[in-house]
């Protein structure tokens, strides 16, 4: 028996929560729009594998053929390179799932991954750190509700030159935009056009220059994110000059100096890369998982990769982390269109 056949075999006869049924569903049938004749790739880990099974439970009630992949059956890890036989098996797809938790140094095999989603335009929906509790809750969201507000904002903010964004806690940022750059919007709802992390709800782009304090009280991302959790006892301020960090501080060194290396990383990691704003209106706050807080109403930043295939930005990095932080009031052009994390925009 082949690794993929044991890969099936295990996921499609595992007892998983019936709870997840839910979250499994939207993903499947309202993200995805998954058709029976349509084949599916679906990536897992031995961390994940009660989420995936939940998934695998919705594609067997579809009835479309589906292959799907436990990372540790067929590689070590942490990933060095996206494994052949799942890239081979990608390029056969037209739909893939990623719900994978993180390990260190593994991004550049999932950059791997979506280079295969970009260039077949795959439906491709990505779970990084996927949990049980982002199941219950982001995963449960009205997606086509967050879509509705998402294309408002995206409406709202296309043609902006500068958006503003102040907290209470002390973040003042300003981005002065380039019209060059394409907005995404990340809605939940995913098309061949831009793959999406699930669960959805933001819109972004390459900034043209971000400028000022952003005080962390969220999250960062990445594997930084499991080890940090909820910055709000202990945040992390950064200041940003010509769109580079050029300073960080926290009463937590190791968080400090762990966010400095890794954005130290390659000649752009220090560079902002996303500018984003959060359209997920179900989500009452943040948890301390990256994979949900980054869709929080509020704006979030990356420094590193701008994802240029889509934005249209000719740079590129080999990381890419988010900050997020809470409590936002943002203004457009001078226009405000949130108050204290609520948006003054109608879905």
């Amino acid at each position: 028996m082949n690794t993929a056949e044991q890969s099936n075999r295990q996921l499609n006869q595992m007892a998983f929560d019936p709870q997840l049924s839910e979250g499994a569903r939207n993903a499947v049938r309202v993200c995805l729009r998954i058709q029976p004749s349509e084949k599916v790739t679906v990536i897992t880990d031995e961390a994940s594998l009660e989420i995936a099974a939940a998934i695998v439970h919705e594609l067997e009630q579809i009835g479309c053929p589906y292959q799907a992949w436990v990372l540790e059956d067929v590689a070590t890890r942490p990933l060095t390179d996206l494994p052949l036989p799942i890239a081979e098996d990608l390029e056969t797809s037209q739909v893939s799932i990623f719900a994978v938790r993180a390990q260190t140094n593994e991004l550049k095999s999932r950059m791997q991954m979506t280079d295969i989603v970009n260039r077949k335009k795959i439906r491709h929906a990505h779970m990084v750190n996927i949990k049980k509790q982002i199941m219950l809750e982001g995963m449960r969201a009205d997606f086509q509700k967050v879509d509705r507000l998402s294309l408002k904002v995206q409406e709202t903010v296309r043609k902006a030159k500068q958006i503003r964004a102040r907290t209470a806690a002390g973040t003042d940022l300003v981005a002065d935009l380039n019209p060059n750059y394409r907005w995404i919007k990340n809605s939940g709802i995913i098309s061949t056009e831009k793959w999406g992390n699930l669960p959805g709800g933001e819109v972004f782009t390459t900034p043209g220059e971000v400028n000022g304090t952003f005080v962390i009280d969220g999250v960062v991302g990445d594997y930084l994110c499991e080890k940090f959790g909820d910055l709000k006892a202990n945040p992390l301020t950064i200041q940003v000059k010509g769109n580079r960090l050029i300073e960080a501080h926290s009463a937590n060194k190791e968080l400090k100096d762990d966010f400095w290396a890794y954005t130290h990383t390659d000649e752009n990691s220090n560079r902002v890369g996303e500018f984003a704003i959060g359209t997920n209106i179900e989500l009452k706050d943040v948890i301390g998982e990256i994979l949900q807080d980054e869709k929080y109403p509020g704006i979030h930043i990356a420094f590193g990769n701008p994802y240029g295939a889509h934005t249209g930005a000719e740079w590129f990095s080999s990381t890419h982390i988010d900050v997020v932080g809470r409590n936002f009031d943002i203004w457009v052009d001078g226009e405000q269109i949130m108050r204290g994390g609520q948006f003054l925009i109608e879905a």
